[in-house]
């Protein structure tokens, strides 16, 4: 009896057709027959009704058909073992990313991946942080860097971060797994020419005469910027949305607005933009990896090279949107 020989019976018996059975194997019609009729001769019995238009099981194929697709089942398990074991893991993984993310040493840990595992493919989205973690927390996600809050409690426990220490070793906590990357403190930028370009420092109050200009809900950014203003009892008045960081920072150059981005935000255009801190935030807006189940080895070992290459310091690590 022969693996092959099994496939070719679970192909017939899905199928119920010995044509559509070889075009799944890829393989010829009298290929399947012949190998299927040397199964039932070693078994002793007639596991396909031929008599009819379609190819149907007799009483032996039906008790036969859960036991071939158990033991092709346990083949491909001790494959996928063996596999993981030497490195040569095979699947696919869907990994998501913070719109208009440049974040460039997530593009390089996977480039590195890459190149250890060519048998794994890697799917690249987009999507806003809140909607990641739902695809996350769904099964449909395997990895995702979000933007996020840093004392979130989706990093309850996974350490304290700064902009420039170690990571600390991932940590289970409810719902999905995470490892912060890199966090930093909101800052405001403004023109050269606006009013509050002689400011050394801000607070939020103070932002309240003036449009501001900031990444949209479910970023990062604003969770921590609108959790500031409800905490100092300030509304002031977002007029200027764009999911991409550059295109906020273009916007409070030309002088619409301030904007409210991270520090690395806009720390390369010193003279276009003045950047403030502003004392009363002060959570930082970090980018996390988060990841549900791991059943899938593949996904594992792209998270343990995530970790490898993430556990370094972060203060040149420059990201671009959160």
């Amino acid at each position: 009896m022969e693996l092959r020989q099994l496939e070719y019976f679970i192909a017939v018996a899905e199928e119920a057709n010995f044509t559509r059975a070889a075009q799944r194997v890829r393989i010829s019609q009298s290929g399947v027959s012949a190998q299927v009729r040397v199964l039932e001769h070693e078994l002793g019995a007639l596991l396909i009704d031929r008599s009819g238009r379609s190819a149907t099981l007799t009483p032996a194929g039906v008790a036969a058909l859960e036991h071939a697709r158990a033991a092709l089942a346990a083949v491909g398990a001790v494959r996928a073992a063996v596999d993981e074991v030497n490195g040569l893991i095979r699947g696919r993984i869907v990994v998501g990313m913070v719109a208009s993310c440049t974040f460039e040493p997530l593009f390089d840990a996977l480039a590195s991946f890459h190149a250890e595992h060519p048998g794994i493919e890697i799917t690249l989205t987009e999507d806003s942080s809140d909607r990641l973690l739902d695809q996350v927390r769904a099964g449909s996600l395997g990895l995702a860097l979000v933007g996020t809050p840093a004392d979130a409690p989706l990093l309850s426990g996974a350490g304290t971060m700064s902009g420039a220490g170690a990571l600390p070793e991932p940590r289970a906590v409810s719902g999905p797994r995470a490892m912060p990357v890199v966090a930093e403190p909101l800052v405001a930028a403004v023109a050269p020419a606006h009013p509050l370009a002689v400011r050394s420092s801000l607070r939020v109050g103070d932002l309240v005469p003036y449009p501001i200009a900031c990444l949209p809900t479910g970023t990062g950014v604003r969770a921590v910027f609108d959790r500031a203003c409800a905490a100092a009892g300030e509304r002031p008045r977002v007029t200027l949305e764009a999911a991409a960081p550059t295109a906020v920072a273009e916007l409070a150059a030309r002088g619409l607005g301030v904007a409210v981005l991270s520090a690395s935000m806009v720390d390369d255009q010193p003279d276009r933009l003045r950047s403030m801190p502003i004392e009363d935030v002060p959570t930082l807006a970090a980018l996390a990896l988060v990841w549900g189940d791991t059943h899938d080895p593949a996904l594992r070992v792209l998270i343990r090279h995530c970790h490898r290459r993430f556990a370094q310091p972060t203060s040149t690590a420059r990201p671009t949107s959160r």
